[in-house]
C-alpha cells in the first residue's frame, strides 16, 4: 500500500497545494460572532472533499449556539483492522494587515517555500494533510485500516461543544488509536515527538475603586489608584526566582526525575536555540535549577496575558481610574487540577487584596489537566517509525508546553492510545503577524501518515 499510496500523493500533490489555498482564503474565525458564516463555509468545505474522496456519513454536527465539528469516516477495511481516529482543527485567530503583516492574511502567498496566511501553521495545513493521506490511501485500494476523521471548529474559542460531541458520541469516535494533529516542531529537519502536554487555566482579576474616574488632581493621594492596587497585587504572584508564590501552587506537583531528565536531555541544545531565534529576549528569566526546555516542558507557570485601566490614548488625560483588568492563565503539569488552583489563586488573591479597593477574580476557562502518553506504546512506536521515515532522521522526545484540552476528554470518553502528530514549524508565527507554513514539511507530513498507517497495520 506505501508506494502505491505515495504515488498517489505525489501525483495528487499540485491539487492538494490548491486545496491549501482554498481553505486559507476562508476567514474561519471563531473567536469574533461576525464570522460564523465562515466557519461554517470552511466546515462545508471539508464535508465537499470527505464525500469526494470516498468518505461516508461526512457531515456538519452543530448544537444551539455553537459552531460545527466535522465528522467523516472510512471503515471499510472491516472489524479486525485498527481504526484512526484524527482530530484536528480548522477555525482560525483573529487577523487584519493593519496589525503588522507584509501581507494580506486571508490571500494565501508563497515566499521561498513558505506559504503566510492566517491559519496556515494554526492549524489548516494539518487538515490538508491528513485529509490527502486519508485520500492518497483510499486511490491506493484496499486499505489495511479504518479511519475517522474529527475537525473542530471552535478550538480558538473554548472548545466547549466537541466536550459534550466526545462525551455524548463515544461509541462513533470510537478508536484503537486517537492521533491529535495540532501544533508544530521546533525545527523543520529534526521531527520532535512529544508525548506530554501541560493544562491551562485561565481567569481575570478585576479590581474596582472609586464609582467612577476621577481628576487626579482632586482626588489622587486619597484614593488608591486600581492600576496601583492590580500592580501590587500581581506583584505578589511570582517570587524573585521566578517561580509562584501563590501557596498550594506546586502542592501536586511531582519532582521531575532523573529517568526522565535524562530522556529529556537531548532537547537542551535544540531548544536553547529555538528560545533564542524565537523569543528575541534579551536574557533567560525563571527557575535557575532547570534548563529552559525543562522550565516549559515539565514546571507550571502563572503569566499575565493583558493588563488594562485608565486612559491609554495619545497625549495626557489625567484620570484616576475607577477600575484596572488582568487576564491571567496558567499552565498545568500532571497530577495538578484546575480546581485545586483555582481555590490556591482565589484564597491567595483574597489575602494580599488591600482593604482600598474591591476585587473580583472571575475564572474565564474551566481549564483541563495535563496529559502524559505512555512512551513504550504500540501507537508511539509506529509514530516514531513513521517520523523517521518521513523525515529521515529519528525524532527526539519532548513534553510540549502548550495545551490541547481536548486530548483530557478523548482519552477519558475513548480508551484509545494516543498520539501527537504535529507538522508545522515553531517559527511559523502561530496566533501572530505573518503566520506561514512550510511547504517542505506539508509533502514530508502526508508521506508521515502514509508511514504510520502502513506501520500500524504491520503491527496488528
Amino acid at each position: 500500500m506505501t508506494s502505491i499510496a505515495h504515488n498517489h500523493a505525489e501525483a495528487a500533490y499540485p491539487r492538494t497545494r490548491a486545496r491549501l489555498d482554498e481553505i486559507l482564503r476562508i476567514p474561519s474565525i471563531s473567536t469574533v460572532p461576525s464570522h460564523a458564516d465562515d466557519v461554517r463555509r470552511a466546515a462545508a468545505w471539508i464535508v465537499d472533499w470527505m464525500l469526494e474522496m470516498g468518505m461516508t456519513h461526512a457531515q456538519t454536527h452543530e448544537s444551539a449556539g455553537r459552531l460545527p465539528l466535522v465528522y467523516g469516516e472510512w471503515l471499510g477495511a472491516g472489524p479486525d483492522a485498527p481504526t484512526v481516529l484524527i482530530y484536528t482543527h480548522y477555525d482560525v485567530q483573529p487577523a487584519e494587515k493593519s496589525d503588522g503583516w507584509a501581507t494580506e492574511p486571508f490571500i494565501p502567498t508563497e515566499i521561498d517555500g513558505k506559504l503566510y496566511a492566517r491559519g496556515a501553521v494554526d492549524s489548516k495545513c494539518h487538515v490538508v494533510i491528513q485529509l490527502a493521506a486519508v485520500e492518497a490511501m483510499l486511490k491506493a485500494g484496499n486499505p489495511p485500516i479504518n479511519i475517522k476523521v474529527l475537525c473542530e471548529g471552535e478550538e480558538e474559542s473554548g472548545s466547549e461543544h466537541i466536550y459534550e460531541f466526545v462525551a455524548n458520541n463515544a461509541d462513533l469516535l470510537k478508536a484503537d488509536v486517537c492521533v491529535i494533529s495540532d501544533g508544530s516542531l521546533p525545527n523543520e529537519h529534526q521531527p520532535v515527538l512529544d508525548y506530554g502536554l501541560r493544562g491551562i487555566i485561565s481567569f481575570e482579576i478585576h479590581v474596582r475603586g472609586p464609582k467612577r474616574d476621577l481628576h487626579s488632581g482632586h482626588y489622587g493621594g486619597s484614593v488608591h489608584n486600581p492600576i496601583q492596587a492590580l500592580a501590587e497585587i500581581i506583584s505578589q504572584l511570582h517570587a524573585p526566582d521566578g517561580s509562584v508564590s501563590v501557596p498550594g501552587f506546586y502542592e501536586q506537583v511531582e519532582p521531575l526525575s532523573d529517568e526522565e531528565r535524562t530522556v529529556l536531555l537531548p532537547m537542551r541544545a535544540p531548544f536553547d536555540e529555538e528560545w533564542r531565534d524565537v523569543t528575541g529576549a534579551p536574557a533567560p528569566w525563571g527557575e535557575a535549577d532547570y534548563s529552559l526546555h525543562e522550565r516549559i516542558a515539565v514546571r507550571p507557570t502563572l503569566e499575565l496575558n493583558g493588563i488594562y485601566g485608565g486612559y491609554a490614548g495619545e497625549g495626557v488625560k489625567t484620570v484616576l481610574p475607577s477600575s484596572a483588568v488582568a487576564k491571567i492563565s496558567c499552565r498545568l503539569v500532571p497530577y495538578q487540577t484546575p480546581d485545586h488552583l483555582w481555590a490556591c489563586i482565589q484564597s491567595h488573591i483574597t489575602a494580599i487584596t488591600p482593604p482600598s479597593v474591591l476585587v473580583d477574580v472571575i475564572r474565564v476557562e474551566m481549564g483541563a489537566e495535563a496529559f502524559i502518553i505512555d512512551r513504550e506504546s504500540a501507537a508511539m512506536k509506529a509514530v516514531t517509525t513513521a517520523y523517521e521515515r518521513g523525515w529521515g532522521v529519528k525524532p527526539l522526545l519532548s513534553r510540549e508546553g502548550g495545551s490541547i484540552p481536548v486530548t483530557a476528554e478523548f482519552n477519558k470518553y475513548l480508551n484509545a492510545q494516543m498520539v501527537l502528530m504535529p507538522f508545522g514549524y515553531k517559527n511559523g508565527g502561530a496566533h501572530s503577524i505573518n503566520e506561514n507554513c512550510d511547504l517542505g514539511m506539508v509533502r514530508k507530513g502526508i508521506d508521515t501518515m502514509l508511514h504510520f498507517y502502513t506501520v500500524l497495520a504491520e503491527q496488528a
